[in-house]
């Protein structure tokens, strides 16, 4: 899809693959719309990366929707590769479906978790993937060839994190949802109407319409406040129009950010000047 995760895109890139993008719309919930894949794309396609909740747009999709992604796998014979990285980053009492839910999917899918966004150690690489077992071997073949495996210090503290009591995630989901509903309101008053998301760690937040592009007012952000964005055209073409903002600090933090934004004059539109 487009916007993705980049290394959904780029890894498929290196190893040769020919890329089609499949273009994600606000008036479609950020969703693909298996519909309108072309079917000599399908007939030709031999694996589908996505990412639902979803990096970086933060859509969520209903178990409908992972349901017409394993019959749409098997009339095509493609591999479906899930990245499942915010199963736990929900919240508002919404849960994340999983592939492997779904009658079919271990047959045609494997999903990948990582321990980098629910327990803070990103860059650790410590991760997992589930599903298919020809496609896991295969992946295992691979792993064996580049590297041994992860320093063990790192396997232990996995094991601990994996080992916390819920209460842990509970406190976690808190915290993102409390800086998510405190970023939503700060940008409300600005001027943005911003979507709130049931998961992940970020808002996908569109750009003034008098800016050029994502990346031209992710710049301007940077220089006039030192506040960083990113823009959505890093996550590919169909990210333009956008900037994701991250929710990775506290609302102490936030709230410098959005008042050092506030005070160079950034609204949504000319008319919310006055706000």
């Amino acid at each position: 899809p487009s916007p993705a995760y980049p290394a959904h895109f780029r890894g498929p890139a290196i190893a040769g693959a020919e890329i089609y993008n499949l273009y994600l719309t606000a008036a479609n919930n950020w969703l693909i719309d298996f519909d309108a894949i072309p079917v000599e794309v399908a007939r030709r396609a031999k694996a589908l990366f996505f990412n639902y909740p979803n990096n970086p747009t933060a859509a969520t999709a209903p178990r409908e929707f992972f349901e017409r992604a394993v019959e749409f796998a098997h009339q095509y014979q493609i591999l479906l590769v899930h990245d499942l990285c915010y199963a736990e980053l929900a919240f508002d009492g919404y849960q994340p479906t999983s592939l492997l839910e779904i009658p079919g999917g271990k047959e045609v899918g494997v999903e990948f978790h990582t321990l980098s966004k629910t327990y803070n150690m990103a860059g650790w690489r410590v991760g997992f993937v589930v599903g298919n077992s020809h496609i896991i071997q295969g992946l295992r073949t691979l792993k064996t060839n580049l590297d041994y495996g992860i320093f063990a210090a790192l396997q232990q503290a996995a094991e601990t994190a994996l080992s916390l009591p819920d209460r842990y995630l509970e406190e976690v989901q808190q915290r993102y949802s409390s800086r998510r509903d405190f970023l939503i309101d700060e940008f409300a008053s600005l001027g943005w109407t911003v979507e709130k998301p049931q998961a992940t760690m970020y808002l996908w937040v569109q750009c003034p319409p008098d800016m050029p592009s994502s990346t031209d007012f992710a710049l301007t952000v940077l220089q006039e406040t030192g506040v960083v964005v990113t823009p959505g055209n890093a996550f590919g073409p169909g990210g333009e129009g956008y900037i994701r903002v991250s929710l990775i600090a506290d609302c102490d933090r936030l709230a410098v950010a959005m008042d050092r934004i506030r005070q160079a004059g950034f609204r949504f539109a000319p008319e919310a000047a006055a706000v």
